[in-house]
């Protein structure tokens, strides 16, 4: 059982005015500081001892003396020993005494446990809380389940190594780095045994991982990271915006494919096994045939999530979605929260974001958009759990 929503409102009535933007220091946090700051808010990075100097030296925010800033967007950094620290109590009531909201990212659910940030986190989070727990795929409610309840197309799973009959993809966590993926792919039953013991020999794969593997067929064709947002401050038919699209960049596996296939395999065996590790993101455009259905699935997913995970999805969400051969979208994974590629768009905004807010618009700025106008209209409660 989460925290009921009535006590983070309570929660809400003891805060400052104007309150602080706050999230962990990794994944997505520049471009939140920079959307907070941009949209005349504070911002706050809560970092790790030994992971800070991005955010404390390189991006820290810099004033004249009248105060306006002239360099910079982070303008707080808390540090603390590791981070799971800023879920102790004191930490907390810190947080809480400071006035700030907190942005989830990946690595909020990555560094705390789920049961900890549903149970015991009792800071305000803008967006999801109960939806976090969906990315996690060996959970029984994830978000293959919901994208099925939603009608919206997925890679087909496979029972296990032995239904392998074409081109597949197997989905488990990488054996140290648990943030990252130790994805691997296999054509037959036999390859997909042969990678296995090759992979557990490199350490990126454990055995005990495999048993809750997700084996699903490949859909062979360019990735597209759509990032939406919806808004619960506006009549329904406005709620869903498509601010851009993104794509991954993944290690060592975009350096494989820039071969030529002759010099693919004049490669060491052990460095012909792809990693899909991701290491950066570049930005796109979809055709605009195409459009149409990608915020068909994009309403689809927001009113599935609002029947199962009431109040529903808040604020932003990614669906990663390969089209295939007739270009046809189709989600293999899904973020409850901002996407890892919105760095891409800081300062620049998303190409759709743009068009619609007719200024520059990214995740990281429509985020601390959406806080300074519930906060302006005294609906602040509407966009947190």
């Amino acid at each position: 059982m989460g925290l009921p929503r009535e006590e983070i409102r309570a929660l809400l009535e003891q805060y400052p005015t104007p309150p602080v933007v706050a999230t962990v220091g990794s994944h997505s946090a520049i471009d939140i500081a920079d959307g907070a700051v941009t949209e005349g808010l504070s911002s706050l990075v809560l970092a790790e001892s030994g992971r800070e100097a991005t955010y404390a030296r390189y991006f820290r925010t810099i004033s004249d003396s009248a105060g306006v800033r002239q360099r910079g967007c982070v303008d707080e950094v808390w540090v603390y020993p590791k981070f799971s620290d800023l879920a102790l109590p004191a930490s907390q009531e810190r947080l809480r005494a400071r006035g700030a909201l907190l942005i989830p990212n990946r690595a909020l659910s990555s560094y705390l446990s789920l049961d900890t940030i549903e149970r015991d986190l009792r800071v305000p989070i803008v967006g999801s809380r109960s939806m976090l727990r969906i990315e996690e795929r060996t959970e029984r409610e994830n978000y293959y389940t919901l994208l099925q309840s939603a009608g919206i197309p997925t890679p087909a799973a496979l029972a296990g190594p032995e239904a392998i009959d074409g081109l597949a993809i197997v989905k488990l966590p990488h054996a140290t780095r648990r943030l990252e993926r130790g994805f691997f792919t296999a054509a037959t039953p036999a390859e997909y045994h042969a990678k296995v013991e090759r992979l557990v020999t490199r350490g990126t794969v454990a055995r005990d991982d495999l048993q809750h593997a997700r084996i699903e067929r490949y859909v062979l064709g360019p990735v597209f990271n759509f990032n939406f947002f919806f808004s619960p401050l506006v009549p329904r038919a406005d709620g869903l915006e498509l601010l851009g699209v993104d794509e991954r960049r993944e290690s060592n596996l975009d350096g494989l494919v820039r071969l030529p296939a002759a010099q693919q395999l004049e490669l060491p065996e052990t460095d012909r096994i792809p990693e899909f590790t991701v290491v950066g993101h570049g930005t796109l455009t979809v055709r605009e045939s195409i459009l149409e259905e990608v915020f068909r699935l994009g309403e689809r997913f927001v009113e599935a999530a609002r029947s199962r995970y009431p109040p529903g999805i808040l604020g932003p969400f990614c669906l990663q979605t390969c089209l295939d051969a007739a270009g046809r979208p189709v989600v293999f994974d899904v973020a409850a929260r901002i996407g890892g590629g919105t760095n891409v768009h800081l300062g620049l905004g998303h190409p759709y974001g743009n068009a619609l807010w007719r200024r520059p618009m990214s995740t990281g700025r429509r985020i601390a958009l959406e806080i300074r106008r519930a906060a302006d209209t005294g609906r602040l409660a509407e966009v947190v759990t």
